[in-house]
This record gives C-alpha cells, structure tokens and sequence, in this order.
C-alpha cells in the first residue's frame, strides 16, 4: 500500500486524492436523481435542490461511516436498490393526485422507516444472523431484478435522440473497456470523462443555433443562473420538500432495496478492508458499519435526500491507487458537503440532456443486472434445487407485478384479428383483505424484488441444501496425507 489506514498524505496530496473520490463517484450519484426527478415531473430548479440535497446526504453519510462505522475508507452514495421501489412510491402518489413535493415526502418517510429497521439490524448484531439465511441463491436473482426493473427508463429515454445517447454509449464503452487497459486515466473516470464530453458538445451546439429549446439535446442553463450561490437557511436544508409522510405499504416497498443494500455493503466491506490490507472485517465492524448505513439513510431522510450505501466504484479505486488512507476519504466526504451546500452546482448537473442521461442508463442498468449473475454464480448451478430456486424467484418477480398490474379483458392485436384476452387480476384477492392489509399487499405484490426476495428466503431455508450448494461457504478440498501439491 501507499498509504494505509492511518496514514495521512500531505494536504495537498490529500486534497487531490480526496478529489478522485468524488470524481469516481459522481456519475452513478447524480444518475439517480436524474432519473427520478423527471419521473416526478420535477422543474430544473427541484432536480437541482435533489441533486444537491444527494450530495449533501452523501457526505455526512461518508463521514459517519468513515469515522464511526466500520472506519474503513468506504464511500457512501445514493443506492440504484431503491430504484424500483422508489419509481412504484411515485406512481401511487401520483394516482392520488400528488405532486412532485407530495412524492418526495412519502419517499422520505419510506426511508425513514426503513432506516431505523436498518439501524436496528446493525447496532442490534442481528446481521449476522441475517446473513446466514440469505446465500448468493437468494440474493442473485434480486439484485438481477433491480436491473431488469428499469428497463422502461432505458431505450425510451435514450431515444430521445439516438445521435446523442449512442455517442455516451460508445464513449463510457471506448474508455472503460478499451482504452483503459491502456491509460489509467480512463481506467478511473471513464463515465464522468464521457459524461463531461457529450454534455460539453451539446451545450456547444446549443450556443450556435443546432440545437434550440424543445430540443431533447438543448442544454438549458437558465437555472443556473437563477439558483442560490449557497444553500444554508434551515428551510433549504431541513425537510426542504415538507415533513415527511408515512404509508405501511411504501415501508415495505423499500424493503427488498434495504436487504440488497446491507447484502452489497456486507461485501463491500469485505472487500475494502483486503485492499487496504487489514483482513477480514470483524462482526462487531460489521455491525457498527451496518448500523451507521442506517442513520445515514435517516439523515437523508430527514434532509430530503435518497437512500445511501457503500459504493463499489470507490473500493476499486482503492485497488487500482493502493491508498486507503481515512483521512483522504473524509476530505471527500467534506467536499461532497461544501457541493450539496452550492445550489449552482445542482442546478449546472441538472441541465444535462436526457439523451445524455438515457445512454448511461443503458450502459449502468445492465451491469447491475450482470452483478446479480455474478452473485448467483457463487453458488453450485449445477444443483437442480438451486436452479429451481433462483430461476421460480426471478419468474415469480417479473410475473407477479404483472399480475397486479393487468387489466380484465386486455385485447391484443395478433395477425390481424382482434383477441380478447382473459388476464385475471388482483381485485378478487383484494378485495377480501381488511383496508390495513390491502396497501401492504400491493407494495409488496408491484416490487419484483420483494416477491424475489421473499420466495427465495422461503425455499432456501426449507428446501435441504449445504453450505457449499448455497455458496455460503467454498467446497471442502480433502487432501491425502502428506500429498501437499494437491493444495498447489
């Protein structure tokens, strides 16, 4: 290692490494809320207090972690987990009538709940327990879900402008995957390089006349201009949308989203804690980590802002830089702080295009779906249980959304002809459920991730398997007396 743990570079040195953090985890940051903020019909000047709002959370969350949690050098940043959940808050509070101010504060209590469960989970030490039920058999297909349910926000924003999306498709695949093995400058900056590209030629354009407003490319930055320097009065920081709202069933929306992110961040810290060379996390780091992911999901709560968790980006970076210094992870966690704190720079990440946003969805979405393959395969694929297993809860939690969601006598257009179709739907099952359990039903019934989540936890406690079929632990290798290269 360069630096380890302790070690703490020169300030200037700090300040630049510090810097690499935030740069590395800017673009899967300001994603999300560009993707939720126009799924709530949000003004340019809402998406930017979001984004800003992230940042923020994003920050205090890093420095609770780095300082109080696990203490390793772990980034936190808004979780693509909650993604689905989040997008099914939003269509129920918009069936109500309510507006973009109205869904952030559902979101917000949604969180909140889900927070202190969280907290609970990790200061409690019931992690480890927890852990012991969820084998890679389970926690595969739901990650492969969260993925796979946004695949409505991908091709239809991208194509918007396909020119636009397709040159971020080509750029974010040019640096990443082929000039990377070459420049490590690519190797780490490949999306924001990409993203800094494209939005630099579109607001060129848009300055000489190609593009004009109305345009999906136009780069608008008309909020910019009219945003707040600074960010400090409470109102603008402390619940800037309004108090936040409770409903049962979007607390268990955001469960499924809860129980990939402590999954994700169990390895994570795994996996952080070898790079910066300090072994195996202990349980009580575990639990400490854990629970302060929660109190920084309850910060965002309380804040506005979204869901956070530790970012994988960022410990790869740790990898690639051999610095694994605290003190440089909580500079970077001080200057997410200072740019949530500036309402110009939300209001400048705003401005960017969706064709521009549409192609990186493209390109992330997938891999976050290729990460749950990733999981699955820790675990025997060649067992029939596991098979069965993985494949009904991933079915299962594409079809049962499908079921809540059809309607009765659906006609389809096939060959010609006019086919009325019989989809049977949920209203019968509803409608013999009391009131309080009905909502519960439908959030969990519209979240593939928690019908996955559900039945895999089910049939891979009950149904027979060992350790070694689930992937909870690595085969056992019997090596004959006194045969040592067997273990070469």
């Amino acid at each position: 290692m360069v630096y380890t743990l302790d070690d703490r570079p020169s300030l200037p040195r700090t300040i630049v490494l510090a810097a690499q953090h935030v740069l590395t985890m800017f673009g899967s940051t300001v994603a999300v809320p560009l993707l939720l903020g126009p799924a709530m019909d949000m003004t340019i000047q809402q998406t930017a207090t979001l984004i800003s709002t992230v940042m923020l959370c994003s920050g205090l969350a890093t420095l609770l972690q780095v300082t109080f949690g696990s203490r390793l050098p772990i980034i936190q940043g808004v979780s693509f987990s909650f993604i689905a959940a989040f997008l099914s808050i939003i269509a129920a509070v918009r069936a109500r009538g309510g507006d973009a101010p109205e869904m952030m504060q559902y979101l917000s209590g949604a969180i909140i709940g889900g927070a202190l469960l969280e907290i609970t989970i990790g200061f409690s030490g019931l992690m480890g327990w927890i852990r012991r039920g969820l084998s890679p058999v389970v926690v595969g297909p739901v990650i492969m879900l969260i993925g796979l349910a946004l695949f409505q926000h991908g091709a239809p924003k991208a194509g918007t402008d396909w020119r636009i999306s397709g040159l971020t498709m080509g750029l974010i695949i040019l640096f990443s995957l082929v000039l990377a093995r070459r420049n490590r400058y690519f190797r780490l900056f490949p999306i924001i390089t990409a993203l800094v590209f494209v939005v630099t030629l579109c607001w060129g354009l848009s300055l000489v006349g190609h593009f004009v407003p109305g345009d999906a490319a136009y780069v608008d930055t008309a909020a910019a201009r009219s945003s707040v320097w600074l960010r400090w009065r409470p109102g603008e920081i402390f619940v800037p949308w309004g108090w936040p709202r409770w409903d049962g069933g979007f607390f268990v929306a955001v469960l499924a989203g809860y129980l990939a992110s402590m999954i994700e961040s169990f390895g994570d810290y795994h996996a952080c804690s070898h790079m910066a060379g300090a072994g195996d996390p202990t349980p009580r780091q575990i639990s400490r980590g854990i629970g302060c992911e929660g109190a920084g999901c309850l910060l965002a709560g309380l804040l506005g802002g979204l869901s956070s968790t530790s970012y994988s980006e960022n410990i790869g970076l740790i990898g690639l830089t051999k610095v694994a210094s605290r003190v440089v992870v909580q500079v970077g966690a001080l200057m997410l702080v200072l740019l949530g704190l500036f309402g110009k720079f939300g209001a400048l990440a705003a401005a960017i295009p969706g064709p521009v946003v549409g192609g990186l969805y493209c390109t992330m979405f997938g891999l976050i779906s290729a990460v749950g393959v990733q999981q699955l395969a820790k675990c025997d694929l060649a067992c029939d249980r596991n098979l069965f297993i993985a494949g009904f809860s991933l079915f299962m939690g594409l079809s049962v959304p499908a079921y809540f969601a059809a309607v009765d006598g659906a006609e389809q257009m096939q060959s010609g002809q006019t086919l009325a179709i019989y989809r049977p739907t949920a209203q019968s099952l509803l409608g013999e459920l009391p009131a309080g359990v009905r909502g519960l039903v439908v959030s969990l019934g519209t979240t593939g991730m928690g019908v996955a989540a559900i039945i895999g936890l089910l049939l891979d406690n009950v149904i027979p398997g060992t350790d070694e079929q689930r992937g909870l632990r690595g085969p056992t290798v019997l090596v004959p007396e006194g045969r040592d290269e067997y273990l070469e």
